[in-house]
């Protein structure tokens, strides 16, 4: 395979004026709006105010309003926002919380430090979000909650999950880490559960300089209860009515949340723009390409395609210095650290087949057409060499 990829390599594009493209480039939006982020942070070092600033309760209310929620609470990391949206719903030990195999680890790992148990459910093989048709066959006496989780930049189906919900008394929280400013049926993901929770990771469509979350609600008991355990489960310093994290938002997060905030909107169609170039170019590439579910508007976090010969093509691609990666090659259910709950290969097909056939390409707001003239000509090339091979 070796020698084959130096043959690809050679002879179908070393000549393109294009020698690298990352999967994400974070300095180019930095140089973009370099001066307002470091206005903004200017004045957090001016007060020294650090920990709870003005900044903070100030992005809360751009949030909730962007989101169309009544709060807004932030919080330490998108992993803290999953795992304080469990405890102010008091889930815990002896509890089961469905949800799907197939994503990032912090939304089981979430529920097992919670105390709780995660029950998986198999995924859409289109959408790669859980599959609400299954949802209701996993339901037992301790299910407690639902955990959709919003993939790749889209909503899951939200509809059928929240009937299956109402029927059953379980309670909701939407996993929207990837997925700040997407749409469900006009409705803005982190609005539709009774709590959503997003990531401020540096990579994500709105990120900060460092980790960073946001829980929403419309709930005012809800919203009280994780103003409390975000700061040790107290109102007042030195007096704690519940056992809580120290689970703040940083002020100097919140502050260059506030200035890219007024950029997300364009980012986000910046990203679909770039997608549905691939989409019309790679059409005919032999890939599976990623497919909008028609009552989402997708924000396009990860542009993801599919091909059997995935990890062939990931070599070239990376030969090629063309930067990809796999989101996610190991589904929750088949993780070391989760064999206890028995779980075995072959419980989850279409997780498990997806996991072995996605594949990240560079997409993001500021990649050239140029660039993405390149991905598309270096996966066409590596096509083109195994239908020779063949």
């Amino acid at each position: 395979m070796h020698n084959i990829l130096q043959d690809r390599r050679d002879s179908s594009i070393s000549n393109h004026v294009i020698t690298h493209v990352p999967l994400i480039d974070l300095k180019r939006q930095y140089r973009n709006i370099k001066e307002e982020i470091l206005s903004s942070i200017e004045q957090v070092l001016e007060s020294q105010s650090f920990i709870l600033g003005p900044q903070v309760e100030e992005f809360e209310k751009l949030m909730a309003s962007y989101c169309n929620t009544k709060h807004a609470i932030g919080v330490s990391s998108g992993t803290d926002a999953l795992f304080l949206a469990l405890r102010a719903l008091e889930i815990g030990s002896g509890d089961e919380v469905i949800t799907t195999p197939f994503t990032f680890f912090a939304t089981a790992g979430s529920i097992c430090n919670a105390g709780a148990t995660p029950v998986f459910v198999d995924i859409d093989p289109e959408s790669y979000n859980v599959s609400a048709d299954l949802i209701k066959k996993r339901i037992t006496k301790k299910t407690k909650a639902i955990i959709p989780v919003h993939l790749y930049g889209q909503c899951a189906d939200m509809e059928p999950i929240s009937e299956i919900a109402k029927e059953y008394n379980l309670k909701v929280i939407e996993d929207a880490a990837q997925a700040i400013g997407a749409e469900y049926k006009n409705r803005k993901a982190g609005s539709i559960g009774d709590l959503g929770c997003f990531s401020f990771f540096p990579s994500k469509n709105l990120g900060g300089f460092g980790d960073g979350g946001m829980i929403t609600c419309d709930s005012d008991e809800l919203a009280e209860k994780i103003y409390l355990l975000r700061v040790h489960g107290g109102k007042t310093k030195n007096y704690y009515s519940s056992l809580g994290i120290n689970g703040r938002l940083d002020t100097l997060q919140a502050s260059i949340l506030i200035t890219k905030l007024r950029y997300l909107d364009q980012w986000n169609e910046n990203r679909r723009q770039k997608a549905s170039y691939y989409m019309k170019q790679l059409d005919e590439a032999n890939v599976t390409l990623p497919k909008t579910m028609p009552f989402n508007k997708h924000v396009f976090h990860l542009f993801v395609i599919r091909s059997k010969e995935r990890d062939e093509l990931l070599e070239f691609l990376r030969a090629n210095k063309i930067d990809c990666f796999v989101h996610y090659p190991i589904p929750q259910h088949l993780q070391e650290c989760l064999k206890f709950l028995g779980y075995q290969e072959g419980d989850m097909p279409e997780a498990e087949k997806a996991a072995k056939e996605v594949l990240a390409i560079p997409l993001f707001p500021e990649i050239t057409y140029g660039e993405q003239d390149y991905v598309i000509k270096t996966v066409k090339a590596f096509y083109s060499s195994m239908s020779k091979i063949n």
